[in-house]
């Protein structure tokens, strides 16, 4: 037999590389990006900014910036090919699956911006670009309406927000859907990033690698959380019955979703950035109703069991405020989380190792072969 090894289930405390982009104080609650703290981030700097400073490892200047959202603008237009691809998908798609194969379709029709290495970064900037015109026109096809024109003008959550709703952001809307970005760009060896991570580590391409990740992302344990905290709200229906729901789900040993991680032992910074954003877009929409049920079902859950929120607490009631479809949410964390995943891929092609770990073989050694017509 072989000899016996530790077994870390779902690879936790391993460390598994070294990486500048981002850093998780679990035990302080605090979410690095390069060496910047994520409330200086949300408070101060927009999407755009962030990603700048995820692919190049620092903050840009007004110049580089300025440059660097005319590059996104100008890359937010779909190949006619892949606008067809969207237009004969089923009404009924997952947008998820919807998302992750139009990236799959788009190298095709992108090679150059596909190939790893350092020229990746231009395959970076075009999947950031283009991910929410892909969310936007299908949405809009599967309502059997045309896609919009885009509007270069507008800012990457403005356009966001108009690609899917087919109408203009507010300065409050646009600014509070910048922030939701900016909480959801990097999250240090999350699946998803793991897992284009793997794929960049054999030398594959830089889509192969972002199409890796949103079909990690789709799995209900990643991405979706958010999904599952509304429809507990709908559940509830009002504040006086917070209590009695979830308590009642406790009992039941159910989880209560948007709350715990894996990495933070006290509050998610991220949860508290969202929770002041939920409460502002609410007051200027004339709608506390989320914002007071969360109030009252994050009490409760802390109460009883000791666990704080995470991001995905309040992000779901910010987004149904901003109007965005329930089944868009998992599809809006990719277009945020694309920044991420593009930079830890250029992270792992400047120092490539193929990722292998090892498993522990626990089934037998010594069986005998007997041919088929022995075996009964």
């Amino acid at each position: 037999m072989p000899e016996p090894q530790d077994v870390q289930r779902g690879l936790e405390d391993v460390v598994a590389l070294e990486s500048r982009i981002c850093y998780i104080d679990g035990k302080g609650g605090r979410l690095i990006y390069d060496g910047y703290d994520i409330r200086d981030l949300a408070a101060h700097s927009t999407f755009e900014e962030v990603a700048y400073l995820l692919w190049y490892g620092q903050l840009p200047t007004t110049n580089q910036l300025d440059e660097l959202r005319k590059r996104l603008a100008s890359l937010r237009e779909l190949p006619a090919p892949v606008l067809r691809i969207l237009a004969e998908m089923p009404k009924e798609a997952l947008p998820m699956d919807v998302l992750r194969t139009a990236v799959s379709a788009l190298a095709v029709f992108e090679p150059d911006e596909t190939k790893p290495g350092e020229a990746s970064i231009g395959g970076a900037q075009r999947l950031t670009a283009v991910l929410p015109t892909i969310l936007g026109s299908f949405h809009r096809l599967r309502q059997g309406l045309s896609p919009l024109v885009q509007r270069p003008e507008l800012s990457h959550a403005a356009w966001l927000l108009r690609a899917i709703r087919g109408t203009d952001a507010n300065q409050l809307e646009a600014r509070a859907l910048d922030v939701a970005l900016i909480l959801h760009a990097d999250h240090e060896l999350n699946a998803s990033t793991f897992a284009a991570r793997v794929t960049a580590s054999t030398l594959s391409d830089l889509y192969s690698s972002v199409t890796s990740a949103i079909g990690t992302l789709k799995g209900p344990l990643h991405g979706g959380a958010n999904e599952r905290v509304m429809e507990l709200l709908e559940e509830i229906g009002t504040p006086d019955r917070a209590e009695e729901v979830v308590r009642a789900k406790l009992a039941r040993h159910e989880r209560i979703m948007g709350f715990g991680h894996r990495v933070y032992k006290v509050e998610d910074p991220r949860a508290t950035i969202l929770r002041d954003w939920s409460k502002k877009v609410g007051e200027a929409k004339g709608n506390l109703r989320y914002y007071d049920l969360l109030r009252q079902v994050e009490g409760v859950v802390h109460r009883e069991k000791g666990l704080y929120p995470n991001v995905d607490l309040y992000s779901g009631s910010v987004y149904t405020l901003l109007g965005i479809p329930k089944d868009l949410f998992t599809p809006v964390f990719a277009v945020s989380r694309v920044a991420g995943w593009t930079a830890h891929v250029l992270e792992e092609y400047q120092d490539l190792r193929l990722i292998r770990p090892t498993a522990r073989y626990v089934g037998p050694v010594d069986l005998v072969y007997r041919p088929i017509a022995e075996r009964g």
